[in-house]
């Protein structure tokens, strides 16, 4: 009889670990579905090729930028942007793009200085040429750049600030550290939400009550008052990257709650399966349980979430940074380039200043995009 009950035993687990299995198959074929609806997604499709083009332009920021920088040149300050020409001043075609240097000129009224294209002489523009020296990747030693000009000639094609720094090598290198910040605070956010979240879920009981009550805690504090306050209290004798952790820590502080209750209904209505149960009989532990039984069935709606959330961090960093409570020199994000341009006499004069925001929105729609689509193609009937 004992053996027969164990015979059966152990054919029922072997049932149930084939059931698993034909799971993952069909998790398997629900991937490739849902890679087919987000490819009929338009928008989610334009939306992660923007997210490629600005992770891409961030990373090889030093390769793309012409100029180092924090390259200062007072004698260009307030450069407007220059144009590539294809046509010189006589109306004949060059099929190599050039451009003009500027001079600068005084009205002999108002004595106040401008800009003028010098026509005398033309610039041809280089791919693939020598410039500041940099390190690829942090490692290799390399001064090629991707766009340059003939000396002396110069190519600023957004022109410059107010210390006649390159804003377009600016907005490069503050795309590195915006992105940074967002990536970096989401992924922190899923991992604190997702382990919190897994725990009160599985668990229940008065786990779940103490962790469902700090969730409460948590969200009762307004975001961005806090975000301000913390930011404040950085000690004024930290260098610029302890003060880029600690942005990162204030947003996944105050980020988490909402994911951490996602997943928590996520796990519990996973609690329950036959997977969990079989797994739970084979006396597997309960974080192995967790990591490799309830939290790839979760992972999309965690991919998503996360998605969704990076825009907002962009937005708060650059608000912060826009006040002049987040990053410090020399660090530069797209918010403290903006906040190069707060005077109405600054925009009137030099509108090219306001460039970086344009970057902001483009790179919050794409992520918006992405993230949509990527909730549409996971649910579509969360429309």
């Amino acid at each position: 009889m004992s053996n027969q009950y164990h015979s059966g035993q152990k054919s029922s687990l072997t049932e149930i670990l084939i059931d698993t299995e034909q799971n993952q198959q069909i998790r398997r074929s629900q991937l490739q579905l849902i890679s087919r609806r987000f490819q009929k997604n338009r928008l989610g499709c334009i939306g992660l090729l923007g997210v490629c083009i600005f992770i891409l332009l961030s990373i090889g920021a030093p390769f793309f930028a012409p100029y180092d920088h924090v390259e200062q040149n007072y004698q260009r300050s307030y450069l407007p942007p220059q144009s590539i020409h294809f046509f010189d001043q006589d109306d004949r075609f060059h099929f190599v793009p050039f451009t003009y240097k500027y001079k600068k000129i005084m009205d002999p009224e108002t004595f106040v200085f401008s800009y003028e294209e010098d026509t005398s002489k033309r610039f041809h523009l280089k791919f693939f040429t020598p410039g500041f020296s940099y390190k690829l990747m942090g490692l290799v030693p390399i001064k090629t750049h991707f766009l340059g000009v003939e000396t002396p000639g110069t190519i600023f094609l957004l022109g410059t600030d107010a210390h006649g720094r390159d804003l377009l090598s600016r907005i490069l290198y503050g795309g590195r550290i915006s992105l940074s910040v967002a990536l970096l605070g989401a992924l922190v956010t899923g991992i604190v939400g997702t382990t919190i979240g897994s725990i009160s879920g599985y668990y229940s009981g008065i786990i779940d009550v103490l962790l469902q009550r700090l969730v409460e805690l948590v969200q009762c504090f307004p975001q961005l008052a806090l975000w301000m306050v913390l930011s404040v209290a950085f000690p004024p004798t930290w260098p610029p990257l302890y003060i880029l952790y600690g942005i990162v820590g204030i947003f996944s502080l105050l980020s988490w709650p909402l994911l951490a209750r996602e997943i928590r209904g996520k796990v519990l209505s996973y609690r329950n399966t036959e997977f969990v149960l079989a797994a739970e009989v084979m006396g597997v532990s309960t974080p192995v349980i967790i990591v490799r039984h309830i939290i790839p069935h979760v992972a999309s709606h965690i991919v998503v979430a996360l998605t969704i959330a990076i825009p907002s961090m962009i937005l708060a960093e650059s608000t912060l940074s826009f006040l002049g409570l987040g990053i410090r020199p020399p660090m530069v994000s797209w918010g403290r380039l903006l906040r190069d341009a707060q005077s109405l006499q600054t925009l009137n004069q030099h509108p090219w200043m306001m460039i970086p925001g344009g970057f902001i929105v483009l790179a919050v729609m794409a992520f918006n995009f992405l993230g949509d689509g990527l909730r549409d193609a996971i649910d579509p009937y969360s429309k």
